[in-house]
Formats: structure tokens, sequence, C-alpha cells
């Protein structure tokens, strides 16, 4: 479980407004849970629900895979925005 200043800290460049926007998408997806606390003042706490726990994997993958080819990325991303001829494209070795 997470508070949403504990998120704000720990996900650094993210407006205000786009993590209160990306909580909302992810709760409304069934990916997290939100539990309010009849406190003063409120407080609310987020955690993954089992379906948001089953991507915990997959990310994980996809992120090792991001890390290991973010070279590949950049030179592709490069070929791609100096070059004005569609036809013509940069294909990985």
């Amino acid at each position: 479980k997470k508070r949403y200043g504990e998120l704000k800290h720990q996900i650094v460049g993210v407006s205000p407004k786009m993590l209160i926007q990306n909580l909302r998408n992810l709760e409304r997806y069934g990916l997290i849970e939100r539990e309010v606390y009849p406190t003063v003042p409120p407080r609310v706490e987020y955690s993954l629900t089992p379906l948001g726990t089953s991507l915990v994997e997959p990310l994980a993958v996809l992120g090792e895979w991001a890390y290991q080819h973010i070279a590949d990325v950049k030179m592709a991303m490069e070929c791609y925005d100096s070059n004005p001829d569609p036809n013509n494209y940069w294909e990985p070795k």
C-alpha cells in the first residue's frame, strides 16, 4: 500500500495532475484499488489488485528488454527522424 505523497516522491518528473489522472485510470482498469480512511486530514492508500499484481512480472520482463535494447531504440528514432524518405528505414542487425 502506498499513499499519494509516497507515489509522488517515487515517480520523478510527474506532475500532480498527471499522477492523479493515471491513478484514476489504473483504478478504472481494475489494476489498483483506492482505500479512503475516515481521518482528519483524509488518508488515501493505493494498492495493486490481483489483476494489477498479475502484471508485475510481464512489466519487469518488458523493462529488462527496454534496458537491453535502449541503444537500438535510440538509433532507430534518430534514423527515422533524420530520414525524410519513409520507404528507406533502419532495420536492426
